[in-house]
């Protein structure tokens, strides 16, 4: 599921002129006042510090020891194999995939005979490479007769570039495990259901505006704790990358709440005066 355009803090203007929702293009919102860091400058700054955590694989992506761990260490450092992509994966997000290029049909010939996990990672022209990802996992494929791969992924542990390992004929980098912080006092629970209050008056307002009947949106959280909530979240606001690569970095479940929060609030006020201009001037 995706939810409309998103707004962040800027207050767009209506012309009842034009069309109410002209102005909702993503690729018109700024999100980000500072672009997150590239590898290679994170390689860089890393290059002469003393590494402090003991490599824990090295023959293949994840060892079988990963496998039968469900909750990886933060500590650990793992060699992962990198796919740089224009979106970003959350945490149990599904992600379809077509292989073609040559040497990520080599990482997939690789990953079928291992461990079927690789690093999704967001990259653009504009802000690079980011030195945060989630792993992919492989739980559907298909190989076609020109050795292209259909792939269906599922999105896993998130993880923090620390070390290039190569660069041809794929990225593999050393990596370490994020997780979230305890919150403290906050009552991310109760952060969770505003959330998805303010998720289903986005929908409703948004089916409106086209059109759509204002059907109640049933049951968003799915009984999910408030992390994994955070995380369907960010992955339903699609057309905003660099938003939603700033919530998978947070390391704080109430901190991603708030700030996905924040942008529905400011979504729902936009739709809401794009649909009182609406019942003005009916044919805009």
């Amino acid at each position: 599921m995706a939810l409309p355009q998103l707004i962040s803090a800027h207050k767009p203007s209506l012309n009842p002129n034009t069309s109410a929702l002209s102005s909702l293009n993503p690729n018109n919102l700024n999100f980000f006042s500072k672009s997150p860091p590239s590898i290679d400058s994170l390689v860089r700054r890393r290059r002469h510090k003393r590494r402090t955590a003991s490599l824990k694989c090295s023959a293949s992506s994840f060892s079988e020891k990963h496998h039968n761990t469900n909750h990886p260490k933060s500590g650990d450092v793992v060699e992962l194999p990198l796919f740089p992509l224009p979106l970003v994966l959350f945490p149990g997000a599904i992600l379809p995939l077509q292989i073609f290029e040559f040497r990520y049909r080599i990482m997939m010939h690789t990953l079928l005979h291992t461990d079927l996990r690789f690093g999704v990672i967001y990259s653009d022209a504009v802000s690079g490479t980011a030195e945060v990802g989630c792993v992919g996992e492989i739980v559907k494929h298909e190989r076609l007769v020109d050795d292209r791969f259909f792939l269906i992924c599922k999105g896993q542990e998130r993880f923090r570039v620390t070390n290039l390992v190569r660069t041809k004929p794929y990225l593999v980098a050393e990596v370490t495990w994020l997780e979230d912080r305890p919150s403290g006092e906050e009552d991310v629970d109760a952060l969770a259901s505003e959330v998805e209050t303010y998720m289903k008056d986005v929908i409703r307002l948004s089916n409106r505006l086209n059109g759509k009947p204002e059907k109640e949106a049933q049951d968003l959280r799915r009984n999910l704790f408030p992390t994994p909530f955070s995380f369907f979240v960010g992955s339903t606001f699609e057309g905003a990358p660099r938003e939603q690569q700033a919530l998978l970095e947070l390391e704080d479940t109430a901190t991603r709440l708030k700030r996905e929060k924040e942008t529905l609030r400011n979504t729902l006020n936009y739709l809401s005066a794009a649909s009182a201009v609406k019942d003005v001037f009916p044919s805009s």
